[in-house]
């Protein structure tokens, strides 16, 4: 969302407004390392534990067959990297809205992917830059830009 967002504001010449002056991290991941975790996911079916009892229950297993996984990149990236990163493969400038933390914003914030590395394997494997520059691609030929 974000990445359409900046893109589209900084090929049209408008600002773009950067709480907590940019220096908040998130952890952008690539659609297709997403895609690759759910794929992962799905090829490996959960399976119920059957001595699971629910008088002394085992909250890492059930009987019911399911998993719960985050799937993200788990390397936060400074907001205003990300949109260097941009800039850099459009050969724009952005100018930059510097605002204060926006309230209940959290600062920083990734996915913890232990689990799903270690049931399926699931690395991602897209750089901020490869990721940011085949998107740009996809937008310029989309949108005709």
């Amino acid at each position: 969302m974000a990445l359409f967002t900046f893109t589209r504001n900084i090929i049209e010449g408008k600002p773009i407004e950067l709480f907590n002056g940019g220096n908040h991290s998130r952890d952008f991941t690539y659609i297709n390392d997403i895609a690759d975790g759910v794929l992962r996911a799905s090829d490996d079916i959960a399976q119920p534990n059957p001595a699971w009892d629910a008088k002394q229950p085992d909250p890492a297993t059930s009987s019911a067959p399911f998993r719960l996984f985050n799937i993200g990149n788990s390397r936060p990236v400074k907001l205003n990297d990300y949109i260097a990163a941009i800039e850099m493969k459009l050969g724009i400038t952005v100018r930059k809205i510097l605002r204060g933390p926006q309230p209940g914003d959290i600062t920083d914030t990734y996915a913890e992917i232990t689990g799903i590395a270690a049931q399926v394997g699931y690395r991602p494997s897209t750089s901020i830059e490869n990721g940011v520059a085949s998107f740009v691609d996809w937008y310029r030929g989309y949108f005709w830009v």
